[in-house]
């Protein structure tokens, strides 16, 4: 395997300029979890121990929302449908499980739409209960909906075992997937997704603020998303932002206190937007180089980029980027356009390579017979 570094990384030092003598040279947290995401390129700017399952705690409530939302949305179910709060419901969720409720009371009816303002802005047990319930006949059977979206999405760490995050063994989810599912919910419903910045909700003569720390705080353009706590995860957050154009969202598990995740949310999203960057390295149908081809009609074949190539990167990261093209040299002749013979790999000190495959832009015949026999006498008089 020869590897292939090419000119065009200097037309990249614009790019990559020397960033200011302020700019932080490391980013750290005491959250045992964190991921850093830029929503719109799906850019990773930041993780740790971010793709190991962990206790989601009421972060869960992001799928089950997104349950409801997608069966709004579908027809199959109107926000004006009512739901009976059932005994379960109202001992297991309500105000005498010591958790967060909506304060439901047991044997009413409650439409969907106020029951989802219960989940998403108060958090309520008792919330997430009635709709696992009015929707599958029980929460168990619920937690079965929520795993097939998880494996439809592609979220393989998850295991859903209920609808509201209470403690049980087995039920987890990584911070990875967990953003993955936030940025889901945010573009596939944008309508419902605006819930979460609702500063606070009322029901049964009770009004609860929403928990999210970033709009306690005063956090321009967070709007977004939800909080968690149990024993064993600790304090946990979704956050997401607004800001300029630019949508920035973390998850953050595993820390001491509601006093810290308060500070340490506040840190982590102006750092979201002041300290990394997701870098726009090449539009789709871009030619990132070429190849050397043996024994066809032309010496060599450009390679191209079938998407936008972006990396995320903290803005001490950028002068230490490389990128360099990979692949078996010289590529044997005929060559299909759009045959994946080289890859672009992109890395930076203390992150994870990122590889992309490139593609053959244009068709490469094989020499005639007397081409190739040409070609190899040549190649024994140069020693090749």
């Amino acid at each position: 395997m020869k590897t292939c570094i090419f000119k065009f990384i200097c037309t990249l030092a614009f790019l990559l300029a020397v960033p200011s003598a302020h700019a932080q040279s490391a980013f750290e947290t005491p959250g045992e979890h964190l991921i850093i995401l830029d929503a719109d390129s799906g850019e990773i700017l930041f993780e740790k121990a971010a793709r190991t399952p962990m206790v989601p705690a009421s972060m869960t409530k992001i799928m089950t929302a997104s349950i409801v939302f997608e069966r709004v949305q579908a027809g199959q179910l109107s926000l004006d449908d009512e739901f009976i709060v059932s005994e379960n419901a109202w001992r297991r969720g309500g105000v005498s499980s010591g958790s967060s409720t909506m304060f439901l009371e047991p044997g009413s009816s409650v439409s969907v739409g106020d029951l989802l303002y219960g989940v998403i802005v108060q958090s309520g047990n008792d919330a997430c209960i009635v709709l696992a319930e009015g929707i599958a006949g029980s929460e168990a059977s619920f937690a079965i909906l929520m795993n097939a979206k998880a494996k439809e999405l592609g979220l393989d760490s998850a295991n859903f075992l209920n609808a509201t995050g209470w403690p049980d063994e087995g039920h987890v989810i990584s911070a990875y997937d967990l953003a993955r599912l936030a940025v889901y919910t945010l573009k596939t419903y944008p309508e419902f997704y605006k819930i979460y910045a609702l500063e606070n909700y009322s029901w049964n003569g009770i009004t609860q603020p929403n928990r999210n720390p970033l709009m306690l705080a005063g956090f321009e353009g967070a709007d977004g998303l939800k909080t968690g706590y149990s024993e064993a995860s600790q304090y946990g957050f979704v956050g997401a932002a607004l800001r300029e154009g630019q949508r920035r969202i973390f998850v953050v598990n595993g820390l001491s206190s509601k006093a810290l995740r308060r500070s340490e949310s506040l840190r982590i999203m102006t750092a979201a937007f002041r300290e990394f960057k997701s870098y726009k390295l090449f539009d789709a149908g871009d030619t990132v180089g070429v190849a050397r081809v043996f024994m066809g009609k032309s010496p060599d074949v450009a390679l191209v980029v079938k998407d936008d190539i972006h990396k995320g990167l903290h803005l001490t990261e950028r002068k230490d980027m490389k990128v360099e093209i990979r692949y078996k040299s010289p590529v044997p002749a005929p060559i299909i356009s759009g045959a994946h013979i080289a890859d672009l790999v992109i890395s930076a000190p203390g992150r994870d390579d990122k590889t992309v495959p490139l593609y053959a832009k244009t068709d490469v015949a094989r020499k005639s017979i007397f081409g190739r026999i040409v070609a190899a006498a040549l190649g024994k008089i140069r020693g090749e």
